[in-house]
C-alpha cells in the first residue's frame, strides 16, 4: 500500500497461534485489497476501469458507492475523481481506500486487544495512549490521548508534500498543516481529515458538526484549534 503498516496484540491470548493467525491474514487482506486498488500497479482493478475497460468486483463497487457517499459527506471536498493528465478524469479513491482496507483487515482482530497502524492511521481496542504527532517537528508529539475502542487518522503535507487538493479550486489545498480525527471508523475519520485539508481553516465549523467524531487541526502558523469534544491530554 506504500506505506508502513504495523501491528501489535497484547494480553493473554497474544501468544497463541490463533493470534498469529488473525494476523497473518489482516495481512494477506490488505495484500489482496492493493492488488484490487493500486493505481500504480496495471494489472490491479482500478487501473483497468481507468483504461475504460469492464471491470466486475464487488470491491470495486463497494469502494465506489463509499466515495460517492464521501463526496456527498464532505460537499465535494472529497473527491475521488481527478483531473486527468490527457483530460477529462480519471478515478484514484485512495484516499478513502487506505482507511476502508485497514478498518477491514482490522476485522480479522475482533476479540484482541490490538492496535493496526498504517501511517499513523490507527484501529484501536481496547485502551491505548496515542501521540499526536507535531506537523512541524514530527520528532516531537503534539499531545498524547488516552483512548480506547476507536480509529484515529491524520492527514496533511507534512510527509507527502502538497499532495491534497481543493477540489473546487482544482489547486493544492492551503491553511492547515495537519488534521487529526477521532471517531468510531477508520474509513470516515480518514475521509473526514482529507476533506478538511482541503477546505481550509474554515472546516473546523464542519468538523464540530460531524456527529460522533473530534477533530485537532493544526493551522499553518502552529496555531492549534480542537471541536468541543476533544479529549484532553491523557
Amino acid at each position: 500500500m506504500g506505506l508502513p503498516v504495523s501491528v501489535h496484540v497484547r494480553g493473554p491470548q497474544a501468544g497463541f497461534d490463533e493470534a498469529a493467525t488473525a494476523v497473518a491474514d489482516l495481512f494477506a487482506e490488505l495484500r489482496m485489497i492493493d492488488a484490487v486498488f493500486s493505481t500504480y500497479r496495471p494489472d490491479s482493478r482500478i487501473s483497468a476501469l481507468n483504461r475504460g475497460e469492464p471491470v466486475r468486483d464487488d470491491l470495486v463497487d463497494t469502494v465506489i458507492d463509499l466515495c460517492e457517499q464521501a463526496r456527498e459527506r464532505t460537499d465535494g471536498y472529497f473527491d475521488a475523481h481527478l483531473p486527468a493528465p490527457a483530460g477529462g478524469t480519471w478515478f484514484d479513491p485512495s484516499g478513502l481506500v487506505k482507511g476502508w482496507a485497514v478498518e477491514r483487515a482490522a476485522a480479522r482482530l475482533a476479540g484482541y486487544e490490538s492496535y493496526v497502524s498504517a501511517g499513523g492511521d490507527m484501529v484501536l481496542r481496547g485502551s491505548w495512549r496515542v501521540g499526536i504527532e507535531d506537523p512541524a517537528r514530527p520528532d516531537r508529539m503534539l499531545t498524547v490521548l488516552e483512548v480506547a475502542d476507536c480509529a484515529v487518522a491524520t492527514s496533511g503535507p507534512a510527509h507527502r508534500g502538497a499532495h491534497i487538493i481543493d477540489p473546487h479550486v482544482g489547486a493544492p489545498a492551503s491553511g492547515l498543516r495537519s488534521v487529526t480525527v477521532l471517531g468510531p471508523s477508520l474509513t470516515w475519520a480518514d475521509v473526514y481529515a482529507t476533506a478538511a485539508v482541503a477546505r481550509g481553516p474554515a472546516a473546523m465549523r464542519w468538523l464540530a458538526g460531524l456527529a460522533g467524531y473530534e477533530a485537532l487541526l493544526v493551522r499553518d502558523n502552529g496555531d492549534l484549534l480542537a471541536t468541543p469534544g476533544w479529549p484532553t491530554r491523557g
